[in-house]
């Protein structure tokens, strides 16, 4: 059953700004209230009082998530440097004994060269290794016996460097994924250490990707 306090929480969820805005207290509720009301109504399919939105909305503002939300916009105005990356190739392995020797003379073999992108991640039965797209024929040559579960072309990277005390404040990965999904942008692949974290995408989105990530720093 549709409720007004249900529908307004709805409305809020979908406005990120006045979610933020909510738990900062730095909004008049008897106006919002006023401006929202149609909204709630339409949703309602019948009429609702200007003073039971308000009500709804004082209990979201005190909420512990929309709290949370303003927790995370802080420390996201402090993002570090972003580093974009074009011209990937990302390659998924299935687990093997030799995988790791493979990898090994990779690393080996391109400990000299400067100016090229290398990262891996290893997961319970696959592992991927995304690298500069000039080395896919090193690669290629390397793991020649392993199994390539897929390959995949013309990626771009960005690399978001984060305060130290993101991993203390939960959401803060979801907050970005949602507003990246927002404006139509597919992730391949996510990689991530204590205060960094590097996302793969096909290279017609980082431009997008980049201003979105960019402009959470104005939040």
């Amino acid at each position: 059953m549709k409720t007004i306090a249900s529908q307004v929480s709805e409305y809020v969820k979908t406005k990120p700004y006045l979610s933020t805005a909510l738990s900062q207290g730095i909004i008049n509720l008897t106006s919002l209230a006023r401006e929202i009301q149609p909204e709630i109504e339409k949703a309602l399919r019948k009429p609702a009082r200007s003073g039971a939105i308000v009500m709804a909305l004082k209990r979201i503002s005190d909420n512990e998530e929309f709290l949370s939300t303003h927790k995370i916009v802080s420390l996201l105005r402090n993002l570090g440097d972003i580093t974009v990356r074009s011209s990937l190739t990302d390659y998924c392995f299935k687990l093997s004994e030799t995988l790791l020797l493979a990898q090994a003379k990779f690393l080996t073999s391109i400990k000299d060269k400067k100016d090229i992108f290398y990262t891996s991640s290893r997961g319970v039965g696959e592992s991927n290794i995304v690298v500069s797209s000039n080395l896919a024929p090193l690669i290629e040559d390397l793991f020649g016996d392993e199994i390539c579960i897929d390959k995949i072309d013309n990626l771009s990277s960005i690399t978001v460097k984060l305060p130290n005390e993101n991993v203390k404040i939960p959401g803060i990965y979801y907050f970005v994924f949602q507003r990246l999904s927002w404006e139509g942008v597919n992730i391949n692949e996510v990689i991530s250490t204590s205060n960094e974290f590097t996302i793969l995408m096909d290279e017609d989105s980082v431009n997008v990707a980049f201003e979105v990530i960019k402009n959470l720093k104005s939040l």
